[in-house]
């Protein structure tokens, strides 16, 4: 996090871990997020809003922090512009990096279709995050944490017609097709097991031929001069 800087938002704040951490740097922390967050710290001010039509003024925040948040927002344009709008001085942004998003999907129970990991609708590579941000300066950037999870193009047609047994159905969001809540299938037929079977294995064995790459990309931008 930038250093001697007095006014940071919280973009995307949850249950307000990172708002508190930021207390500590900070004078005043905001922290937003959809529904006004509800925790009580000092310090931090919480407070409902959208990250596309943020309700404040232009350069209103000393830093401005987007951390886990951006890959979960269908408008993406609009959110990046409303972050940049908003930061005097510097954006931090923290997302998912170059994720495949086969690789995780769920199968909704009401409506039948595939949706992405954990409501991934975004996914991210370096050059993605610069050009999302085309009037600001990269002075910093860090990967966090490996993975070395692969599939093909066959073997995730294979698990959604076995119905993707293991995606991520411990997630909060709901199906982004319907809105339905997301449970893990129960007892499938033998034709469905064998199908996400062989595409398990699959994915297994490209695994084996593929390079570890990072789980996360930070980003510390600073404004161009």
């Amino acid at each position: 996090m930038p250093k001697n800087r007095r006014t940071v938002l919280d973009a995307g704040a949850r249950d307000g871990h990172v708002s508190r951490l930021l207390a500590g740097y900070f004078a005043d922390v905001t922290a937003l997020d959809l529904e006004k967050p509800e925790f009580i710290a000092h310090g931090v001010t919480t407070t409902a809003g959208d990250i596309t039509r943020l309700g404040y003024p232009d350069r209103h925040f000393d830093v401005v922090l987007c951390a886990e948040v951006l890959e979960h927002v269908p408008n993406l344009h609009a959110a990046c512009r409303e972050l940049a709008r908003v930061a005097r001085h510097e954006i931090v942004i923290g997302v998912p990096f170059d994720q495949d998003a086969r690789i995780g999907r769920t199968t909704c129970g009401a409506c039948g279709k595939a949706g992405p990991p954990n409501g991934h609708v975004n996914s991210f590579t370096r050059e993605k995050l610069l050009r999302l941000f085309p009037d600001w300066r990269a002075r910093r950037i860090s990967y966090v944490g490996s993975k070395r999870e692969a599939t093909t193009a066959l073997a995730a047609w294979l698990m959604d017609l076995g119905g993707n047994p293991w995606g991520t159905y411990d997630q909060e969001e709901s199906c982004i097709h319907c809105g339905s809540k997301l449970a893990a299938p129960g007892q499938r037929p033998l034709l469905k097991t064998i199908l996400s079977a062989l595409a398990a294995r699959m994915n297994l064995a490209q695994a084996l031929v593929t390079r570890p790459s990072a789980n996360w990309i930070h980003i510390l931008f600073g404004r161009q001069a």
